[in-house]
């Protein structure tokens, strides 16, 4: 069995120094653009370049974290960026755009790509996509038990990383607006504001009700090892160096020794928690205990003289890359001296001539002593092989100059770990082919939380509704589609744990004589895919660029409601050959998060009614939807389109997302006023007028 990865994170050259130094196996990072955690220090290529070669010298992995949404007139500037990384010889690309993913394939062919966890996968079909698509490994999602996780690793030939340490989102990851959506900071794009760590609350026993304890799953390292995954993820780019030293020594014990000392767990709780640490996804046990927040006492935790006993620990290099040493002494000539780590080998000769002793001579004994002071180095004299002509006298300064020459060659042998081949292409080329000449009336659509659906909606081309209703309703069905609506289908946006139901629910929805379905996933569109059921992709597929369109349609997807953090701008500017629309009104979700914030409190799913609200610091309503898998947190205002939109060629449909309105009356009274253009009280414009902020903002 293979030891699993312990990866860790790096948001400036103190912390590769830290991380490596503490044992990691591989590092990740991010570029000054396009990183999920833009607020961290991050590296310009000219560094990237130079912790390529310190982390490939001591034998670690350097992954670039370029995993946030790209918009089109961004894409040529990626596209460099990841040129430019590979000439510094990075070892895989973390990624969450799959337009931008597809392109990269066709840049650098045999760069490795890794999905990050912002792509939502947490099922066997996600996994299966993936693979399919050309990735090497994905990097699942926070929310998973150790029983999906294992039937992943079962089932499907990818890498699977599961993060071990750090920070835990209420909301999966790729599926949070909440920071877009309320101040334009996009989580999808590196900028997340954190509003969930403000207070939210149903009731008085739970103040912060977005806000969950850090996630650790070091105890089961060995056990994540056993299962089949390769690489143990600690969060944290935007922490300091200790956190990192302190998480990968723990993760380092865990693995090698099958416990963590008493000092490492201390300082590893007292350098960075939120009231302490859960394991609840992994472990299933979700509930009230996951929830905390930073508090006085965790923040005096880390103290000065903590912070420096732990920088005390990886002061020094990490000596672990073993070496054998061969060194020829024959009187009257140079020496020559080879060294190699198993692979790479270095011959260094010297200018000095071995002279006659006239005292004391050299021995194998006093040349092991100096070649042995390997100093800031990766290395450690495993073996010396020693051949000794004549009664030799050398002097000391001479050894140790062939040996720093020896290992700084050794070194350099060392940095380089690949020859990528890096392809002339662009966004233009990519795009060239595209004909987005298609024009299609403006059409309309809805999404529906239930049944109840008025007549009026057989204006719709589609009324998507929940898949597990409709199956289990088929003379309702029936009915309505004899009243002339046309009913499809919505996919549960998380699927955990039930992907064969809903398999199953598909294949009797086909039966039923239903061609579509709404998906939030990349599993949901491969199982459509499997089945020959057209697929709907839905904002939060988070398609926001002309590539990730071209992918779809080369997918076999029927159309793509556009993501709701582009502009109306970048809307038009868009190329595709398929059918794109966007959201026209709804409470859109803000979050999709699995541990329930109600139930948290005095709530318990017996007693839910599924209509309750948070209330935010400032006595904002957010409604909640549950579907008894997972909970979404919608806006506190409604979306209403501007009409600026309804200019873009790109508009070929508009889909109504009703959440909230739970009876034919309220439907048909919505539907009404928008279609006369009635102003409602409170509502937003979302993100089609503001856009978000750039990464130029911090």
């Amino acid at each position: 069995m293979n030891k699993i990865e312990i990866l860790a994170p790096s948001g400036g050259f103190d912390s590769i120094y830290a991380a490596v130094r503490s044992g990691a196996d591989a590092v990740y990072v991010g570029a000054k653009d396009f990183s999920a955690r833009a607020s961290a220090k991050n590296f310009t290529l000219e560094e990237l370049s130079d912790a390529v070669k310190y982390c490939h010298a001591y034998g670690v992995k350097v992954y670039l974290a370029l995993n946030t949404l790209i918009f089109d007139d961004e894409l040529d500037e990626a596209l460099e960026l990841v040129k430019n990384a590979a000439k510094c010889d990075i070892d895989a690309l973390i990624t969450q755009d799959i337009g931008f993913a597809m392109a990269v394939k066709q840049l650098v062919p045999s760069l490795k790509l890794h999905a990050s966890t912002q792509m939502s996968v947490h099922t066997l079909s996600g996994a299966k996509a993936l693979k399919e698509l050309g990735f090497s490994r994905v990097v699942l999602a926070r929310e998973m038990s150790k029983d999906e996780i294992k039937y992943i690793a079962d089932n499907c030939d990818i890498e699977l990383e599961v993060f071990v340490h750090g920070a835990l989102c209420m909301c999966v990851s790729g599926q949070c607006y909440m920071s877009a959506m309320l101040g334009t900071r996009s989580a999808n794009r590196g900028m997340c504001a954190q509003p969930c760590r403000l207070p939210f609350s149903s009731d008085s026993s739970n103040t912060h009700a977005l806000s969950l304890k850090d996630n650790s799953l070091v105890k089961y390292i060995r056990e994540l090892q056993e299962i089949g995954v390769v690489s143990a993820k600690i969060e944290g780019r935007m922490k300091r160096p200790e956190y990192v030293a302190s998480a990968v020594q723990a993760c380092v014990q865990m693995r090698d020794n099958g416990f963590v000392d008493d000092e490492t767990a201390h300082d590893l709780q007292a350098v960075f928690s939120r009231t302490g640490f859960t394991d609840g996804y992994y472990t299933s046990n979700l509930g009230h205990y996951m929830f905390g927040y930073r508090k006085r006492e965790d923040v005096l935790s880390a103290s000065e003289k903590l912070l420096k006993n732990i920088r005390s620990t990886y002061k020094d290099e990490l000596q672990h890359v073993e070496i054998t040493a061969d060194i020829s002494v024959t009187v009257g000539k140079p020496i020559i001296l080879t060294v190699t780590d198993g692979k790479n080998n270095v011959t260094v000769t010297s200018d000095f001539q071995v002279q006659e002793a006239q005292n004391m001579s050299v021995s194998k004994e006093k040349l092991h002593s100096y070649l042995s002071k390997t100093g800031d180095t990766p290395f450690i004299l495993k073996t010396l092989n020693c051949t000794i002509l004549g009664n030799a006298f050398i002097p000391a300064k001479e050894i140790n100059a062939l040996r720093r020459n020896a290992l700084d060659l050794l070194c350099k042998k060392r940095e380089k770990w690949h020859n990528y081949k890096v392809n002339k292409i662009d966004f233009e080329s990519l795009t060239a082919e595209i004909n987005d000449t298609h024009k299609a009336s403006l059409a309309q659509r809805a999404l529906v939380s239930d049944l109840e659906i008025p007549k009026s909606f057989s204006k719709f081309a589609y009324v998507f509704a929940p898949l597990f209703d409709v199956v289990k309703n088929e003379e309702k069905v029936a009915k309505l589609k004899n009243e002339g609506i046309n009913i499809a289908v919505e996919i549960p946006r998380g699927m955990f744990s039930r992907e064969d139901k809903i398999i199953s629910a598909l294949q009797k929805a086909k039966a039923m004589g239903i061609t579509h379905a709404y998906c939030h996933n990349i599993g949901a569109v491969y199982i459509c895919k499997q089945l020959d059921i057209c697929s709907s992709l839905s904002f939060a597929m988070n398609i926001a660029n002309s590539l990730s369109l071209k992918w779809a349609k080369g997918y076999g997807c029927s159309n793509v409601e556009l993501s709701i953090e582009l502009d109306y701008k970048r809307v038009n500017a868009l190329k595709s050959e398929l059918p794109t629309g966007v959201a026209s009104y709804g409470y859109l979700p803000l979050m999709m998060t699995r541990n329930c914030p109600v139930k948290s409190g005095v709530h318990s799913c017996a007693t839910c009614k599924k209509a309750l609200n948070l209330q935010d610091r400032k006595g904002e309503q957010f409604p909640l939807k549950c579907d008894g898998v997972v909970t979404e947190i919608l806006n506190c205002v409604p979306l209403i389109l501007p009409q600026e939109i309804y200019k873009s060629k790109n508009v070929n449909f508009t889909i109504l997302h009703m959440y909230v309105e739970n009876s034919v009356e309220n439907k048909e009274k919505i539907l009404k006023k928008l279609s006369e253009n009635r102003s409602f009280t409170r509502f937003t414009h979302g993100l089609y007028l503001r856009g978000v902020k750039n990464f130029t903002i911090f």
